[in-house]
């Protein structure tokens, strides 16, 4: 799989060296050099961001679910917007070589469209580092940054430099400007087209402490997909159309029924989980994600935190499997807030045969400590798999206690729990 580090660095490093290459040595320690640099990076990475995006199935088999291709074009855009910054508050340019531009316009617009890089850069650092802006807001600014990705490429095109459009960086800059440009143009204008979706209706509606377990059964031809996948969920109702991911806390039977556990966490769903009522229709856009079950391992460890639970809900409602005798739940949650509660998760897990413990106490619990440890020892560190989906924080703590007991790194499989 894709990681992170890689999708950051490889475009920087084949910039800079593409930059450099054709370039005097004496010129490369110079901030006209280095803004160059930066500013090719920068645009690469903006048109990389954009594939990502997209949400196409083929890159989302390479990194390994759509959860983490978001993660990546996050950091995308967070270098990207940092190195586009040095370029446009430093000059780029080396003294002793031909500056050009590809596509001459006129002073006062080319000077225009540079100003309007800046400030639209700046936007988007502001609305990436403002947690407070409600989703419904954040999401429509968002989509700003296609057109600002295309007033972006028309200033590489328009401003003088030593990058002809044949060199080796010129190359590489219409390479991932084009694949950018017609993958921005792909999301923002036929994407709801040919995405797998379907119509769904709300058929009940369980309510929980500020949490629900909604079902809802197909309208005409069901969605396929895997237990442990998400769908993006768009209600037809005024205040309600937004398209939020939720993962399918239901198994992929015959009636085509799907559920979801929904926990009032922002603004959004914060409304659907009061306003939602038996009856309405909604689109789902799925399958999406890799968090499928692997049952071939001599242990699986299952740890759900919060409304992390769904994907294992799936799991044990899931027929085609089995094997739940070598399974151990553990439900992380906050008493009072717990949905499902403890008692119907602890009836299911008992329903297929799985061990479930419930870890009312948090990351520092005795209870999950030696019960993991005991498994460890038991089973043998070469056969236990973990399965772990939940807060970052509790992350960091399955990840201290697998290694506290020599469990290797690649023995965890997780989903990111946020999105945004």
């Amino acid at each position: 799989m894709i990681r992170n580090w890689q999708v950051v660095g490889l475009p920087i490093m084949i910039s800079v060296a593409l930059v450099a290459w054709p370039l005097p040595v004496r010129a490369w320690p110079t901030t006209g050099a280095i803004s160059l640099a930066a500013g090719v990076a920068a645009l690469s990475m903006m048109g990389l961001a954009a594939v990502l995006s997209a949400r196409l199935g083929v890159v989302e088999s390479l990194f390994g679910g759509l959860d983490r291709v978001y993660q990546a074009h996050k950091w995308l855009g967070i270098w990207a917007l940092g190195l586009g910054s040095f370029h446009l508050v430093f000059h780029a340019g080396v003294q002793g070589v031909d500056n050009t531009a590809i596509l001459p316009l006129p002073r006062d617009l080319t000077h225009f469209v540079r100003q309007v890089c800046f400030v639209g850069l700046m936007f988007i650092v502001l609305l990436a580092l403002n947690r407070n802006i409600p989703y419904r807001v954040w999401r429509w600014w968002h989509k700003l940054s296609g057109p600002l990705f295309m007033v972006v490429v028309l200033h590489w095109l328009s401003i003088k430099s030593p990058i002809a459009l044949g060199s080796p960086s010129g190359l590489w800059l219409a390479l991932t400007a084009s694949a950018g440009v017609l993958a921005a143009t792909y999301k923002l204008l036929l994407y709801r087209f040919v995405t797998g979706q379907a119509e769904y209706r709300v058929v009940a509606v369980t309510p929980g402490k500020a949490a629900i377990h909604l079902e809802l059964e197909p309208v005409g031809r069901p969605l396929s997909f895997e237990p442990g996948q998400f769908g993006f969920l768009r209600m037809k109702a005024d205040g309600l159309r937004e398209p939020h991911p939720f993962t399918i806390a239901s198994g992929n039977g015959p009636n085509g029924r799907v559920d979801f556990v929904i926990r009032a966490l922002g603004d959004f769903t914060g409304r659907l989980v009061a306003d939602i009522r038996v009856g309405m229709v909604a689109d789902i856009l799925a399958p999406h994600g890799r968090f499928v079950r692997d049952a071939q391992a001599g242990h699986e460890v299952w740890i759900g935190g919060g409304v992390g639970i769904s994907p294992f809900i799936a799991w044990l409602k899931d027929d085609r499997v089995g094997h739940f005798d070598r399974v151990t739940l553990f439900y992380f949650y906050t008493p009072g807030r717990e949905f499902p509660e403890v008692a119907v998760l602890q009836a299911m897990a008992e329903e297929r045969g799985a061990a479930f413990v419930a870890v009312p106490d948090g990351p520092v619990s005795d209870r999950f400590r030696q019960r993991f440890d005991a498994i460890a020892r038991n089973v043998g560190v070469a056969a236990v798999k973990v399965a772990f989906c939940g807060p970052p924080g509790l992350l960091h703590v399955i990840r201290a206690q697998m290694r506290e007991q020599g469990l290797p790194a690649s023995s965890l499989r997780y989903e990111y729990f946020n999105f945004r």
